[in-house]
């Protein structure tokens, strides 16, 4: 039997390795794909003191210090949003999809919470309206930059389905 659903408080220790392990560990910040805004350290796109320079350097410790950082403010997006009962393997993976696609904001960028229209993301109206499997389902289509799927974006989307279907540990 299935434990209950739960407002869930934190990403667990294998939701943190994940994104880790994702993102992988960058000591100069460069962009990961042309045109994209450049990372460092573990995927951050801010240094302490603002956006991330081309040529910055992260050391290991410091990466992991931004990762905490970022992983927190995905959770509260993911919270914020989505304030409803998950299993942690649901907000492990919108976690991990919040950190790597931001929340969105309306006549902006796609995200999370809002898509450039200013309308709910559709997985958060799906998850709002109690379809879990299609809040999950939802995860896949978010394997684009620019419009064009990216290889990488698709294995990490396909990851993060399989975890949040219960798939995968």
């Amino acid at each position: 039997m299935t434990s209950p659903r739960m407002l869930v408080a934190s990403l667990s220790a294998a939701g943190l390795i994940g994104i880790a392990i994702f993102e992988g560990y960058a000591p100069v910040a460069t962009p990961p794909v042309p045109g994209d805004v450049p990372t460092a350290g573990f995927g951050s796109t801010r240094s302490e003191t603002g956006p991330m320079r081309a040529g910055e350097r992260v050391d290991p410790v410091r990466g992991l210090i931004l990762l905490a950082r970022d992983a927190s403010e995905a959770e509260r997006i993911v919270q914020r949003c989505a304030p409803v009962p998950m299993y942690q393997r649901e907000f492990d993976a919108y976690v991990s999809l919040a950190y790597n696609i931001g929340p969105g904001r309306a006549g902006v960028k796609d995200g999370f919470c809002v898509l450039k229209s200013g309308q709910p993301s559709t997985l958060v109206r799906r998850l709002l309206a109690g379809d879990y499997a299609g809040a999950c389902a939802e995860i896949l289509s978010w394997d684009k930059f620019k419009g064009k799927p990216l290889r990488g974006l698709t294995n990490r989307r396909q990851d993060e389905y399989r975890r949040c279907m219960g798939e995968s540990q």
